[in-house]
């Protein structure tokens, strides 16, 4: 088993009309066992940009303290948050800086420029940059996740609309994986502000 596998995890973010959405499972597992179903792997970095890690747990965890650190000092500095696209170069920055020794993770950047335009980037665990327009995914579930969303995409979706696509894109891809599920949190960030929710999927 790869060590990207060891934990599971399975996460998407999603482009709509001047708003993003990115959503992922909450279980944590070591292999095939299931420990806790209340897992956090996206998080919150500014009032536009959420940051999203698959991979190893325990490098998820010290890569978030590091990159908030980052922007913390970054802010306390320039006295205004850091734009997507600039958080997301931090990451990269980040990663190629350990490329002899990567951190087992697979980052997704996604947020709303000044101009509420969606900002959606990826990258491997060295740091190399992929930026698209629509949707981006990672994890143990990301074949069956990037096949539902070709199907299921559709531009310009308003943030409910938005909502529930991703919402069934991360239920379908999830059912075709065993490392990941356990219930799921969607965000939504729009203009106006964030809405998260839960869902509920199978059990086992």
């Amino acid at each position: 088993m790869s060590i990207y596998e060891y934990n599971g995890s399975a996460l998407i973010a999603m482009a709509g009309k001047e708003c993003v959405a990115i959503a992922s499972d909450t279980r944590f597992g070591v292999r095939n066992q299931t420990v806790w179903r209340e897992a956090q792997k996206i998080f919150q970095i500014n009032n536009k940009t959420f940051l999203g890690l698959g991979g190893l747990n325990t490098d998820i965890w010290t890569l978030k303290e590091t990159f908030r650190f980052h922007h913390n000092l970054y802010a306390l500095r320039e006295e205004r948050d850091m734009s997507p696209k600039v958080f997301a170069n931090l990451v990269s920055h980040v990663l190629y800086s350990h490329r002899f020794g990567p951190y087992f993770v697979s980052p997704i950047v996604c947020g709303l420029d000044d101009d509420n335009v969606p900002f959606l980037c990826g990258t491997d665990e060295i740091g190399a940059q992929e930026i698209t327009h629509d949707f981006i995914a990672t994890g143990t579930a990301v074949e069956s996740l990037m096949g539902v969303c070709e199907t299921f995409y559709k531009e310009n979706l308003e943030p409910e609309d938005l909502f529930e696509t991703i919402s069934q894109c991360l239920l379908a891809g999830v059912d075709r994986d065993c490392l990941s599920g356990w219930g799921a949190v969607v965000h939504v960030l729009t203009k106006d502000g964030i809405t998260t929710r839960k869902l509920k999927m199978r059990q086992d």
